[in-house]
């Protein structure tokens, strides 16, 4: 089964501190187990190392990159995608959806994934599966 991995995914498996740790980190386990197709972007990468960055710092980045990247299936985002993504940001006109939470509602429907390992109401509004 194909589960999108969101940021709010990634930042809930590495941050303890999150509410969502826990379970999140359960998910997770269970997601690499039951050897699950886990696809991602490179937007999302991109936005995962700026938070943990700030957050936590470079130890948990190098978490990201060199563990939990290498199991992904990043899907580059190309200049049509992020067009689509950018008109459809703009017509949304919402202050807290953000340009990367539209290229993975995209990528999703262009890749018929249904399922989302997300903590992001955006996607389950989306009329997306969260996995929490």
């Amino acid at each position: 089964m194909n589960i999108f991995i969101d940021t709010s995914a990634v930042l809930s498996v590495l941050d303890e501190n999150e509410p969502n740790h826990t379970a999140a980190d359960k998910i997770w386990l269970c997601l690499l187990d039951e050897n699950h197709t886990l696809p991602s972007t490179n937007y999302i990468i991109s936005e995962a190392c700026a938070l943990l960055q700030r957050r936590l710092g470079m130890l948990a980045v190098r978490v990201l990159l060199e563990d939990m990247a290498p199991v992904l299936q990043i899907a580059w985002v190309d200049q049509k995608l992020h067009a689509d993504a950018v008109q459809a940001f703009l017509i949304a006109n919402r202050r807290l959806l953000s340009l990367v939470d539209c290229v993975s509602f995209a990528v999703m429907r262009h890749s018929h994934i249904s399922t989302a390992f997300a903590f992001d109401h955006h996607f389950e509004e989306q009329g997306f599966t969260c996995l929490r």
